[in-house]
């Protein structure tokens, strides 16, 4: 069991620290928004989503309705669940439901990779010392981040505030390189955000995120639909 602790949270000290960075980014930006420190704190520390919790933040800031809410977070972490069914064909038999339930908690996208690349079945140890580190990276350093953000000068927060955009763009910029189809739906959210932001300013940002992930990805999987032989490698 200390073994497989061990293990998983030294797998997860990279994780941790590229949250900590990430974190910080999003810590300022939610004291920027009109947020708390513990509100911010509160927010990391019952969500494991960075994408999703930047979404929220905006809503808040808009002074969105709760519905929006509910279905920017469905639209975008939606992914989990599929990467949960993925993680489950890899638990040995010592995973019963508590632990299942436990452990859905902390999937993440760099969770789930270092998992999948595990040669061996995934025991709870070896998970909960993957997710326990990376869960204190993330709230430690939305902590430093929001107390950073009441404490440091306007000019400071405001250049540091870019640090959950810039995260944003390490994810999409080498995909779109890779791959014509993520390219296409970069572009053409980024278009029909333009499009909603400059010449629909009645519609709200919750619902702009959902109707523009929600046209682009459905129009990427019409032009550039994955062939059967590659689905089922």
């Amino acid at each position: 069991m200390k073994q497989g602790f061990k293990k998983g949270f030294i797998h997860g000290i990279p994780i941790a620290l590229g949250y900590f960075s990430v974190s910080f980014g999003f810590g300022i930006m939610a004291v920027r928004a009109g947020l708390s420190v513990f509100e911010a704190v509160c927010i990391s520390m019952t969500n494991l989503t960075s994408a999703g919790q930047a979404a929220g933040v905006g809503i808040i800031a808009a002074c969105g309705t709760y519905i929006e809410m509910a279905v920017t977070q469905l639209v975008i972490n939606i992914r989990y669940a599929l990467m949960g069914i993925s993680l489950s064909q890899k638990l040995d038999s010592s995973f019963n439901t508590r632990h299942r339930l436990a452990i859905s908690f902390g999937i993440t996208d760099e969770i789930f990779a270092v998992a999948s690349a595990q040669p061996n079945k995934l025991r709870p140890d070896y998970m909960y010392g993957l997710i326990l580190i990376s869960f204190l990276g993330w709230s430690g350093g939305t902590l430093l981040g929001a107390a950073a953000g009441r404490v440091f000068p306007e000019a400071i927060t405001d250049a540091m505030g870019i640090v959950l955009y810039g995260m944003f763009l390490a994810i999409i910029i080498p995909e779109s390189k890779k791959s014509r189809s993520v390219f296409f739906v970069v572009i053409m959210a980024a278009a029909l955000s333009s499009v909603a932001y400059y010449l629909i300013p009645a519609l709200s940002s919750g619902f702009a995120i959902i109707i523009c992930a929600v046209v682009a990805a459905a129009a990427a999987a019409l032009l550039f639909p994955v062939p059967f032989e590659e689905e089922s490698e």
